[in-house]
């Protein structure tokens, strides 16, 4: 098993180093179904909403893996590819006021309008409610993440470990927009 475990990885980075947008779009969006098929059994959807998973993996295909790809090569074009505390703590910081709170909000909106199938009024009151509290909490988390991500993983890696942590931030978010649209239904 282990040799199999071991020839999978090295196929992986491999496909990393050749192709690597292509990989982290793919990575992208089999993590973020995989995040919501989890998502949708912890918040008691007996059937899989097959809809739902589609736009979620076309989310993470479409949008967070290309986004997550070009962002990190612009940081390290900005910063050379510099791993000292001033330069890790500067990209953590262009990270948390950028990216980070137009993710979020980019999420609740898609999560409404494309997802759920909401009118925007009502999307627009939910995340006037509740972004709020998502981008704290995201600022209480994420920046532990992105300082490990700048400081210890290569940049090929970068995407693709920020995919594995979004996995779980994935799945808080889920339940989040979710936890909310089964109070309003």
């Amino acid at each position: 098993m282990g040799s199999l475990a071991k020839k999978g990885l090295d196929s992986y980075v491999k496909q990393l180093q050749q192709h690597p947008l292509r990989t982290k779009v793919i990575t992208s969006a089999v993590l973020s179904g995989i995040s919501d098929i989890v998502s949708q059994k912890l918040t008691g959807i007996l059937k899989l909403q097959v809809k739902r998973l589609l736009l979620k993996v076309i989310l993470g295909a479409a949008y967070l893996g290309p986004f997550g790809h070009y962002f990190h090569l612009i940081l390290d074009k900005i910063f050379k590819g510099k791993k000292d505390l001033k330069t890790v703590t500067k990209k953590v910081l262009i990270e948390q006021l950028t990216s980070s709170p137009l993710n979020n909000l980019l999420f609740l909106i898609y999560y409404g309008l494309v997802i759920e199938g909401r009118p925007w009024v009502h999307v627009k009151a939910k995340v006037k409610k509740d972004y709020p509290s998502v981008q704290y909490t995201s600022w209480t988390f994420w920046p532990v993440v992105g300082w490990i991500n700048h400081k210890f993983m290569p940049l090929h890696f970068r995407v693709v470990f920020h995919s594995l942590v979004a996995f779980c931030w994935g799945i808080f978010l889920n339940l989040r927009a979710r936890s909310v649209a089964l109070i309003k239904a």
